[in-house]
């Protein structure tokens, strides 16, 4: 064992293996709404495909097992290959679907306009259930433990049996629910157009606590070593304790904060529809930097290898240095980027208002320092004009079509990420191999030694209240 373990390190030392990064299996990547990736980040953009639907996307894409799951506003689920956007499946709702996928144990759960949330099989887009509440489904589900957690517009709360559709138990608040629940601990936090922030028992749906913000909270929470981040139209972000929803901190910014934060090494990073994206100290609020764009952020973050990837309505697409704030680069879109990204196996995938998904990828040669404890605050930096599309410029979109991975958008430092992936591989490969072999040795000698022996070895006020209704198909 001791000769393996040498081999393995001597191994990494002379071989580069890649990283591997995590899927992006729902809205905010995990239950927490963390916002975090992992993996290599993507710098030096280039397209890696692109595939022009037709509709908007206000639904954000997620990514498990090299596909890429997206509700639009042409009333489709869309199921596309990550590595070349060919469309694998769609499914009508016959309404706009503004909500985000989750997709857990082969099945994936949304949203709709027309009142449902649905099951639908992961391989082929058939439909397994689909549960009515009545009113727009805006909010993205969450999926623990064998249930649905999803907000609706008639101002309910539901937690769903996952395999069957079938009600445990409902909330209601005092006003429609856009936020996305988030689930920590046997916890549900949410927040709601009645101006409220919510915590509620993910078992039978008991009200814990709430604290009121002075508007309608759209955000959805970022739940973080036991405090909840979370953005309201009264311009604030807001840090709570999660146990008891006492205001640890807030933050008041230029415009309402409908950005749903992620949190990240101690850092916050939320936008404001003041045109402002913001990196807060986790611990006690602080603004640590800024960025200015030429339009506003409704678009959420995503963090991942000390680097932030968010969408404006200026078009562009942006990757900002998590430390400093530092523009590393901008990707000029067809349209406004209201959709959220995701970034999975070294690629970003983003939709825009004019219904284009977007798969960008990167060299992962270098990357930048990993996030730092907060302490400094750098100067406020601004995006050059040159990088953003004329504001009055509207695209037109006809039909739909996939621009594939071909040698006219894939460029030379592709050709060279994919060669040193695939060289990394090879050793892997080959490494295994001798790790392999190395121990079988060192097994024989043993025996040998030892002849014949055997091995061994060794808590509801009058406009809220709870429903309950037991599992049943």
């Amino acid at each position: 064992m001791a000769v393996a373990l040498l081999c393995i390190i001597f191994l990494s030392s002379v071989f580069w293996i890649p990283l591997v990064n995590a899927d992006w299996p729902m809205f905010r990547s995990d239950p927490s709404r963390s916002g975090a990736g992992s993996g290599n980040a993507v710098l030096s953009p280039k397209l890696l495909w692109k595939d022009t639907i037709g509709a908007f996307f206000h639904s954000s894409p997620v990514v498990v097992d090299g596909v890429v799951y997206i509700g639009s506003g042409d009333c489709d689920v869309y199921a596309l290959n990550a590595t070349n956007g060919v469309q694998l499946w769609s499914y009508n709702t016959t309404n706009d679907v503004e909500s985000s996928p989750a997709v857990a144990n082969g099945a994936v759960y949304i949203g709709s306009y027309n009142g449902n949330v649905y099951a639908l099989n992961a391989a082929a887009g058939t439909k397994l259930w689909n549960y009515s509440t009545g009113a727009p489904v805006y909010s993205s589900p969450a999926v623990v433990n064998g249930v649905v957690y999803i907000g609706s517009y008639n101002g309910n709360v539901y937690a769903l049996n996952s395999a069957t559709g079938s009600l445990i138990w409902s909330y209601t608040m005092g006003a429609p629910v856009y936020s996305s629940p988030a689930i920590v601990n046997g916890v549900v936090y949410v927040g709601s157009l009645d101006n409220d922030v919510y915590a509620l028992n993910a078992t039978d749906g008991a009200k814990i606590w709430k604290y009121a913000t002075d508007f309608w909270v759209a955000s959805s929470p970022a739940v973080v070593n036991g405090v909840v981040y979370i953005g309201s139209c009264d311009y604030n972000v807001y840090a709570l304790n999660a146990a008891n929803g006492e205001k640890l901190w807030n933050y008041t910014t230029g415009s309402d904060v409908a950005s749903s934060p992620a949190v990240v090494n101690g850092i916050v990073y939320v936008g404001s529809l003041d045109n402002t994206f913001y990196a807060l100290n986790a611990a006690n609020g602080e603004k640590l930097w800024n960025y200015t764009a030429l339009n506003i952020f409704a678009s959420s973050p995503a963090v991942a290898s000390g680097v932030v990837y968010v969408g404006s309505e200026d078009f562009n697409v942006y990757a900002l240095n998590a430390t400093s704030g530092e523009e590393l680069w901008s990707y000029p879109t067809d349209y406004m980027v209201d959709s959220s990204p995701a970034v999975a196996n070294g690629v970003v995938y983003v939709a825009t208002d004019a219904g284009t998904v977007y798969a960008l990828i990167g060299s992962p040669a270098s990357t930048p320092s990993p996030t730092p404890s907060p302490s400094a605050i750098p100067a406020t930096t601004t995006p050059s004009s040159t990088s953003t599309p004329p504001a009055t410029t509207v695209p037109t979109v006809t039909g739909s079509g996939t621009t594939p991975l071909s040698s006219s958008n894939l460029t030379a430092p592709h050709n060279q990420a994919g060669l040193s992936l695939l060289q990394g591989t090879i050793f892997g490969i080959a490494a295994a191999v001798v790790i392999v072999a190395i121990a079988a040795a060192v097994l024989m000698m043993g025996k040998l030694r030892k002849g014949k022996a055997e091995d061994t070895a060794g808590k509801l006020e009058p406009s809220e209240e709870v429903t309950q209704v037991s599992n049943q198909d």
